[in-house]
Protein backbone atom coordinates (compact mmCIF):
# COMPACT_ATOMS: atom_id res chain seq x y z
CA UNK A 1 0.00 0.00 0.00
CA UNK A 2 1.04 3.56 -0.89
CA UNK A 3 0.70 5.21 2.57
CA UNK A 4 1.44 8.94 3.05
CA UNK A 5 2.02 9.59 -0.64
CA UNK A 6 -0.35 13.20 -0.84
CA UNK A 7 2.29 15.68 -1.87
CA UNK A 8 4.05 15.58 -5.00
CA UNK A 9 7.78 15.29 -4.98
CA UNK A 10 8.93 16.51 -8.03
CA UNK A 11 11.77 14.55 -8.46
CA UNK A 12 13.53 16.88 -6.05
CA UNK A 13 15.13 16.77 -2.42
CA UNK A 14 13.10 18.27 0.09
CA UNK A 15 15.09 21.68 0.15
CA UNK A 16 15.58 21.92 -3.49
CA UNK A 17 11.65 21.23 -3.78
CA UNK A 18 10.94 23.91 -0.56
CA UNK A 19 13.13 26.58 -2.36
CA UNK A 20 10.95 25.48 -5.80
CA UNK A 21 7.59 25.72 -4.02
CA UNK A 22 8.91 29.60 -2.71
CA UNK A 23 9.78 30.82 -6.12
CA UNK A 24 6.64 29.96 -7.49
CA UNK A 25 4.80 31.59 -4.45
CA UNK A 26 7.05 34.80 -4.88
CA UNK A 27 6.02 34.58 -8.77
CA UNK A 28 2.77 34.41 -8.38
CA UNK A 29 2.52 37.06 -5.99
CA UNK A 30 4.93 39.53 -7.77
CA UNK A 31 2.57 38.77 -11.37
CA UNK A 32 -0.07 37.49 -10.01
CA UNK A 33 -0.04 35.12 -12.53
CA UNK A 34 2.30 32.27 -13.17
CA UNK A 35 2.74 29.44 -15.94
CA UNK A 36 3.70 26.39 -14.70
CA UNK A 37 3.04 22.41 -14.81
CA UNK A 38 -0.16 21.39 -13.58
CA UNK A 39 1.49 19.08 -10.92
CA UNK A 40 3.25 22.34 -9.72
CA UNK A 41 0.07 24.39 -9.93
CA UNK A 42 -1.89 21.67 -7.58
CA UNK A 43 0.91 21.75 -5.37
CA UNK A 44 1.03 25.44 -5.20
CA UNK A 45 -2.15 26.20 -4.25
CA UNK A 46 -2.93 24.82 -1.08
CA UNK A 47 0.30 27.45 -0.02
CA UNK A 48 -0.67 30.54 -1.18
CA UNK A 49 -4.10 30.06 0.06
CA UNK A 50 -3.20 29.93 3.71
CA UNK A 51 -0.21 32.69 3.15
CA UNK A 52 -3.29 35.06 1.73
CA UNK A 53 -5.64 33.69 4.97
CA UNK A 54 -2.40 34.82 6.70
CA UNK A 55 -2.17 37.94 4.87
CA UNK A 56 -5.91 38.87 5.33
CA UNK A 57 -5.29 38.68 9.58
CA UNK A 58 -2.62 41.20 9.58
CA UNK A 59 -1.42 40.87 13.30
CA UNK A 60 2.39 41.33 13.62
CA UNK A 61 2.96 37.71 14.00
CA UNK A 62 1.33 36.84 10.70
CA UNK A 63 3.25 39.73 9.48
CA UNK A 64 6.78 38.22 10.40
CA UNK A 65 6.10 34.68 9.14
CA UNK A 66 5.05 35.60 5.62
CA UNK A 67 8.57 37.80 5.53
CA UNK A 68 10.34 34.67 7.17
CA UNK A 69 8.64 32.51 3.96
CA UNK A 70 8.29 34.71 0.85
CA UNK A 71 10.58 37.87 1.84
CA UNK A 72 10.00 41.27 3.15
CA UNK A 73 9.10 42.45 -0.50
CA UNK A 74 6.62 39.58 -1.50
CA UNK A 75 4.78 39.81 2.04
CA UNK A 76 4.50 43.18 1.61
CA UNK A 77 2.64 43.03 -1.55
CA UNK A 78 0.51 40.46 0.05
CA UNK A 79 -0.60 42.11 3.00
CA UNK A 80 -1.01 45.51 1.55
CA UNK A 81 -2.33 44.77 -2.91
CA UNK A 82 -3.66 41.36 -2.85
CA UNK A 83 -5.36 40.37 0.25
CA UNK A 84 -7.52 43.42 1.20
CA UNK A 85 -9.38 42.51 -1.90
CA UNK A 86 -10.37 39.47 -0.23
CA UNK A 87 -11.42 40.46 2.57
CA UNK A 88 -14.84 39.48 2.43
CA UNK A 89 -13.85 35.91 0.83
CA UNK A 90 -13.35 33.15 3.11
CA UNK A 91 -11.33 31.22 0.85
CA UNK A 92 -10.78 29.72 -2.73
CA UNK A 93 -8.27 32.45 -4.18
CA UNK A 94 -6.75 31.65 -6.69
CA UNK A 95 -7.81 29.68 -9.88
CA UNK A 96 -5.82 27.13 -12.50
CA UNK A 97 -6.87 27.22 -16.43
CA UNK A 98 -5.28 23.91 -17.97
CA UNK A 99 -3.56 25.15 -20.71
CA UNK A 100 -2.27 22.96 -24.12
CA UNK A 101 0.61 20.35 -23.65
CA UNK A 102 4.36 21.73 -23.43
CA UNK A 103 5.85 20.89 -26.68
CA UNK A 104 8.84 19.61 -25.83
CA UNK A 105 7.99 16.80 -23.36
CA UNK A 106 3.86 16.63 -23.68
CA UNK A 107 3.58 18.09 -19.89
CA UNK A 108 0.00 19.17 -18.91
CA UNK A 109 0.53 22.86 -18.60
CA UNK A 110 -1.66 25.54 -16.44
CA UNK A 111 -1.83 29.33 -15.79
CA UNK A 112 -2.34 29.77 -11.51
CA UNK A 113 -3.62 32.90 -10.97
CA UNK A 114 -5.60 35.25 -8.43
CA UNK A 115 -8.80 35.11 -8.49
Amino acid sequence: MRHHDKNRKFGRERNQRKALMRSLVVGLVSSEKVKTTEAKAKELRPLVEKLVTKAKIGTLHQKKLLVSKIGAESAKKLIEKIAPKYAERKGGYTRIIKTPQRKSDGSAMAIIEFV
